[in-house]
């Protein structure tokens, strides 16, 4: 039978205090909200498909991706392409949350040393070492683009809005040989010139060409 790769998330551990330790495998899940609830959720479903039916299983956790080809309406795409458009940057709260912050690629490699490496029915955590406060990261994108910081607006709170989230990733880099290879600001820098360079690309998404061409293939498959 081929592995089954459950790719999770850290939102399943809830939140943590400003001095709490970084979640580990071994961190409760407590979800915060009904789509956190949902993830964890499915973790137990297959966790429970590994106890009892010895399904090979492997469950990956990570923390706050960005990079390129990331939909605009996730923090880091969103203020690029707005701060571009010269729109306001809307930022919850005060923007205290605290987020670890992962680069796709070096989350893509962990996926893919836990499909080849991992141990059947053990959960790994993959952090990008980089926490940073929702607001510094805004005003780092900010800076990168020359945009004035009257741009970003307080909005309010979202309900069940995570304070802070930190990954222990000990394990996968002791157990898969892993570790972040993205600098956080070197990555950030990048990204930001990824947008300049493919406006084409997130306009289309933003006008939802997407949508229509998925409407268009489903037609022709219907017939």
């Amino acid at each position: 039978m081929s592995r089954f790769v459950r790719i999770s998330t850290d939102e399943v551990y809830g939140d943590l205090g400003p001095v709490e330790p970084p979640f580990s495998e071994r961190s409760p899940l407590a979800p915060s909200s009904p789509y956190s609830a949902t993830k964890a959720g499915a973790d137990h479903l297959v966790l429970a498909y590994h106890r009892t039916h010895r399904m090979d299983v492997v469950i990956t956790r990570c923390s706050n991706n960005y990079g390129p080809y990331q939909f605009p309406e996730k923090l880091i795409p969103l203020m690029i392409v707005n701060g571009m458009s010269g729109r306001k940057l809307p930022v919850y709260g005060r923007g205290e949350n605290v987020r670890d912050w992962i680069h796709v690629e070096d989350h893509c490699r962990g996926v893919l040393v836990a499909l080849e490496r991992g141990r059947a029915g053990e959960v790994y955590n993959f952090g990008g070492a980089s926490e940073r406060r929702n607001i510094d990261v805004v005003r780092a994108i900010v800076r990168a683009l020359g945009a004035p910081e009257s741009l970003i607006e307080f909005v309010p709170d979202r309900p069940g809005h995570d304070r802070r989230y930190a990954i222990d990733f000990s394990k996968a880099a002791g157990e898969l040989g892993w570790a972040p290879r993205f600098d956080f600001e070197q990555g950030l820098a990048a990204t930001v010139e990824w947008y300049r360079e493919n406006a084409a690309w997130w306009r289309h998404v933003q006008e939802g060409v997407y949508r229509k061409s998925a409407e268009m293939i489903a037609g022709w498959s219907a017939r």
